[in-house]
């Protein structure tokens, strides 16, 4: 089975999906089932089917958890990201490979030194306190599948790029901006972290599709959510058909 994880404007992906609600350690939620060239399809819509759940409030570890209960192979994820690269233009499509976690009060790992155990894709059991390398946050072998489907279709895809996740639901202020660039970031999102190291813990490949929707804060006038979710939109044909080349070519 392959996981899809879709945020903004993402929630029309499957054709014929099956409702399913999953109990979790960490919560119930309800996931999206169906096929697609004949590969078994999870998805899961990360604010929920309205839109109505904030970054922050977002219950990833119950999200990664469904995945693994669902035995999921791999998840490709997609973001809207704002960007302080002014040689990007938005409507880029980014194959992120590092992550600056900005993020507080967040659930950031499975393992918090209780009784919670899980047995892993390769057979470990782990619990307790687990130390986890998170030296490559997003797949390799994720992100060329995501990189050579972009190929096909002959998008302008930036390979590589380090996302700095804050809270949200607030955009980030021009000093922040200047400050996490200055530190190697050049994407800004709000949902990265933990969901990535979450699906890195439990050994999940997981690489995400960012679409670049605008310039940071303080490299434009204004950043709206209107502005970010219109483009975002506006690029969801061509996010479904790099999905869809990369499922079925897996």
């Amino acid at each position: 089975m392959i996981g899809i994880i879709g945020g903004s404007g993402f929630y029309s992906f499957l054709e014929n999906p099956k409702v399913e609600k999953i109990q979790t350690p960490f919560g119930e939620i309800s996931i999206y089932l169906d096929q697609k060239d004949g590969k078994d399809i999870l998805f899961i819509p990360r604010h929920g089917s309205g839109h109505s759940i904030l970054p922050s409030r977002i219950n990833y570890r119950a999200n990664i958890y469904a995945a693994h209960l669902k035995n999921v192979e791999r998840i490709y994820a997609t973001n809207a990201v704002g960007t302080s690269n002014q040689k990007i233009n938005p409507g880029v499509i980014v194959i992120l490979d590092q992550i600056i976690d900005v993020t507080n009060g967040r659930d950031t790992s499975f393992f918090t030194g209780d009784d919670f155990s899980i047995i892993t894709r390769s057979g470990r059991k782990l619990s307790g306190v687990v130390h986890t390398d998170v030296s490559e946050p997003f797949d390799n072998n994720v992100r060329r599948d995501l990189l050579n489907a972009c190929k096909h279709y002959n998008q302008e895809t930036v390979d590589g790029g380090t996302v700095a996740v804050f809270n949200g639901p607030r955009y980030e202020t021009p000093a922040e901006v200047r400050a996490y660039t200055t530190l190697g970031a050049r994407y800004f999102g709000m949902t990265s972290a933990p969901e990535a190291f979450l699906a890195k813990e439990i050994e999940i490949p997981y690489a995400t599709l960012a679409v670049v929707t605008n310039y940071a804060a303080g490299l434009q006038s204004t950043v709206t959510h209107d502005e970010v979710d219109s483009l975002f939109k506006n690029r969801i044909t061509d996010v479904k058909n790099i999905l869809n080349y990369a499922i079925k070519n897996y």
